[in-house]
């Protein structure tokens, strides 16, 4: 009989940018690895970290997550400089590549990171083609979050 080896939290969703979900209409998503340094995965492990105002950033055929907020754990090693909002670089087929470089070239639509969650032993990064989201846009999806909201409560109301 094999027991559960997980310890404390049983989501592998490490963190979400929903603010992304907010501005943007999403239509594709990748999955990316992220080259990291070991203090940054120590202080992953420990939950801090923020992709809020983060952006992925194509050049030169590779891809960047840029303005990702890590911050350093309080022991980290003394002969580490820990950069908190360095470019991490995200492992990407060149396919993909190519394909979200060619799409960011349109008008309107850029690349966000969404999620960064372990998948078996490894952090990967859930990227999004994203575009933009006009006001009235964002009005709208309000509305109709409040709405769903209401008919739950609604339901559990009438059920009860």
């Amino acid at each position: 009989m094999k027991k559960n080896t997980q310890k404390g939290n049983t989501s592998n969703t490490i963190a979400l940018n929903k603010r992304a979900r907010h501005e943007y209409h999403l239509e594709q998503k990748f999955e990316a690895g992220i080259a990291l340094q070991g203090w940054e995965v120590k202080a992953i492990r420990s939950g801090r970290v923020q992709l809020t105002d983060s952006f992925v950033s194509l050049h030169r055929g590779e891809a960047y997550l840029a303005s990702a907020n890590i911050t350093a754990l309080l022991s980290a090693s003394t002969h580490v400089v820990a950069e908190p909002q360095r470019n991490r670089k995200l492992l990407l087929h060149a396919k993909e590549l190519a394909q979200m470089f060619v799409a960011t070239q349109q008008k309107g639509y850029t690349c966000v990171p969404t999620a960064l969650y372990w998948k078996n032993n490894h952090i990967k990064v859930e990227i999004a083609l994203a575009k933009g989201k006009q006001e009235h846009d964002k009005r709208a999806t309000k509305r109709e979050q409040d709405w769903q909201r209401d008919k739950q409560r609604l339901m559990k109301a009438h059920n009860s």
